[in-house]
């Protein structure tokens, strides 16, 4: 079982109201109540959400009470702690759709025999209009508009919504109606899970604590999400997943090893040694790339990726087991309603961006035009990225 000082400092940004304190309760032997939540914007997990996921799991290897919260009411709103507009509204059957795949996901990471799921509509809609006002009394509108990314919209004239004023109360709700003793989340969470604290303050004379986790980079070195196209997902197929891994800047190397992986720290401070007396990164990023694959996907899937990369990405060969699409019924046919209306990528934007980012190639061609015209007269090979091939034909 992982040692409680490694649980408090691995993958640990920030705890509050410290390290010291949270250590004392731990070893109390009381079992603290601790959750982790997640809002259903989306249908995909990334590598970046498995830092807190690890931290949970870890709470639940020893022994606490753990929940993994599934924010479906909160996703009405939309938390905008990491964004510099409001989040567009979700209407109930996406945010249903959405996180029917969240625990699939995330059992990759999380042993839900030990961890138990809720959602917070089960406590948020029965809010009354009074209760409301009378959670809004206990915070400060000041408190609110003096974050950082706030700030910044106001100065640039950006509508902010009243509703987004009430997300970080609702979440506080969340950890008040749990009786939660400990919250953990990303350093973007941190103001949202102070308004826990403060209703267990106020409301039942309770210390509490907030453990935060580091915000994982992506390969281009930005905060990994969706709209910047440099994210790992946890459903990536294991070769595209090697392959991007491959792709991480070498100065995150270590940064993934011991947020990313589960591999014991005097390995990787060991591999930390390497580096500094000129171990070549690329031998050490396959290292990489195989243990988080075999982690979320299994080692034989690892060794397959292995071997893919060798012979499509650095021998430049095209794979055997090309998969074989057919022409979707667009007319006339251009490269980015071809990768759109097959599904290849999730949206037009991603496709254009990928496609004017030199990222596509046809026919072994890299092309940049994103009306580039695709006749369906004859076959062709679509390649994305350095491992993703797909041959068409009518």
């Amino acid at each position: 079982m992982i040692a409680v000082d490694e649980v408090l400092t691995r993958g640990v940004a920030n705890i509050i109201p410290g390290q010291k304190e949270l250590k004392i309760a731990l070893n109390t032997g009381q079992k603290l109540n601790v959750y982790f939540g997640i809002d259903p914007t989306s249908t995909r997990i990334h590598l970046g959400h498995t830092v807190p996921l690890r931290k949970l799991q870890q709470f639940a290897d020893l022994g606490h009470n753990v929940t993994f919260l599934i924010g479906d009411f909160t996703a009405l709103i939309g938390d905008t702690s990491d964004k510099d507009t409001e989040r567009p509204a979700l209407t109930s059957v996406e945010i249903e759709e959405n996180f029917r795949t969240y625990k699939k996901q995330a059992e990759k990471i999380l042993d839900f025999s030990k961890i138990r799921i809720r959602y917070n509509s089960e406590w948020l809609k029965k809010l009354t209009f009074e209760d409301v006002v009378r959670l809004t009394q206990e915070f400060s509108l000041g408190d609110f508009i003096s974050r950082e990314l706030i700030k910044k919209r106001l100065g640039e004239g950006k509508r902010i919504g009243l509703h987004e004023t009430l997300y970080p109360i609702m979440q506080g709700y969340d950890s008040y109606m749990m009786d939660t003793d400990l919250q953990i989340g990303g350093t973007d969470q941190t103001f949202n899970m102070q308004a826990g604290r403060t209703l267990q303050k106020t409301r039942r004379a309770k210390e509490s604590y907030i453990l935060t986790t580091p915000i994982l980079e992506g390969a281009d070195g930005r905060k990994m999400s969706k709209s910047w196209g440099n994210a790992i997902w946890l459903d990536d197929k294991p070769r595209e997943m090697y392959a991007k891994v491959m792709a991480v800047d070498d100065v995150l190397i270590t940064v993934y090893f011991r947020l990313a992986t589960n591999l014991a720290l005097k390995e990787v401070a060991e591999i930390e040694d390497e580096l500094r007396n000129g171990a070549h990164p690329m031998e050490i990023k396959k290292h990489l790339a195989d243990a988080i694959v075999s982690e979320l996907c299994g080692a034989e899937a690892a060794n397959d990726a292995a071997k893919a990369f060798q012979s499509i990405v650095q021998r430049g060969e095209a794979p055997e087991d090309i998969p074989t699409r057919i022409y979707p019924e667009t007319s006339p046919l251009s490269l980015l309603a071809l990768l759109t209306d097959a599904s290849l990528v999730e949206s037009r934007s991603e496709a254009r961006r990928l496609i004017e980012q030199g990222g596509v190639r046809v026919d072994g061609r890299q092309v940049r035009d994103a009306d580039y015209p695709i006749p369906k007269e004859t076959d062709h090979i679509v390649q994305i990225g350095k491992t993703r091939y797909y041959r068409f034909h009518t």
